[in-house]
């Protein structure tokens, strides 16, 4: 099955742009940045605690790198849970990282919470294309 989730657009100087989604996990409403060049998807730790007390968090035995910073903590999950539009994401582990100074910057660009990164894992597993024109990302079930 087919599945089309609109994505919003956020400008950036020198004609760059990130792209947002909404998603749920367990009920909760989240946004992400869509990030094609991230490989994997990683949600802010502290937000994780906060939220989803429930959800058991295993430390890594590798550190994290790339967003920036130097090697960090990681934490896994499973993913199960998590919907983008209609699509259910089964069979993913994401990484739940301190995420504070990247979430910062978008509150200094006037975005509201972003809780985290949709990163080319998901977006491998669902075969997604994405339409810049249309603002438009699409999804699959495993096929």
């Amino acid at each position: 099955m087919r599945y089309r989730i609109e994505l919003e657009l956020l400008p950036l100087e020198e004609d760059g742009c990130h792209l947002l989604l909404e998603a749920r996990f367990h009920q909760q409403k989240l946004r992400l940045v869509l990030d094609t060049g991230a490989s994997k998807t990683v949600f802010d730790r502290n937000m994780m605690l906060q939220i989803f007390p429930e959800i058991a968090l295993r430390l890594s035995e590798q550190q994290s790198a790339g967003l920036g910073t130097a090697a960090m903590e990681s934490h896994l999950f499973e993913l199960d849970g998590l919907r983008i539009g209609r699509c259910r994401i089964k069979g993913v582990q994401a990484a739940a990282l301190d995420l504070e100074n990247i979430l910062a910057s978008y509150a200094q660009m006037g975005q509201g919470p972003i809780h985290g990164i949709l990163g080319g894992d998901v977006l491998w597993k669902y075969g997604a294309k994405i339409d810049y024109r249309k603002k438009r990302l699409q999804l699959h079930d495993e096929a």
